[in-house]
């Protein structure tokens, strides 16, 4: 059975998120979104759920962060460096933030952060994997 992940992130106003995701080329999937909801398709193996803060008051009582805090950076690759700036690119057009961090370019990797509208941190990066300098 191959692994998923669902990400959890609570928003404040979900059709802004919505639109937000769509905009960096995550994809709706209307079977699990509904008024409280919004499931976002980044691949067949990478989902994130958007979530009102009410319907996310109805897994856990513990506090939802504000939004200047960071209690986690996904990770999230790219096709190409290209790829990475356009994303970094459409955050700012669509209330995110862009480059919350500085650009890092190592050469074999490439990455830019970026905050979603409710402050979520997201790691756009692309890797050559081939040109990995090598240990020792």
């Amino acid at each position: 059975m191959t692994k998923m992940i669902f990400v959890n992130l609570p928003v404040t106003n979900l059709p802004q998120s919505k639109a937000f995701y769509e905009a960096l080329g995550f994809v709706n999937n209307p079977q699990f979104s509904d008024d409280t909801a919004a499931c976002m398709v980044w691949s067949e193996t990478i989902n994130v759920m958007l979530l009102t803060h009410a319907k996310w008051r109805s897994f856990t009582n513990r506090p939802i962060p504000a939004m200047n805090s960071s209690e986690v950076m996904l990770a999230i690759s790219c096709d190409s460096k290209e790829a990475v700036d356009g994303m970094n690119d459409a955050a700012a057009k669509h209330g995110g933030t862009a480059d919350i961090n500085p650009i890092q370019d190592l050469g074999f990797m490439y990455n830019r952060n970026l905050a979603d509208p409710d402050g979520h941190v997201w790691e756009a990066m692309w890797m050559d994997s081939s040109a990995i300098p090598s240990v020792g």
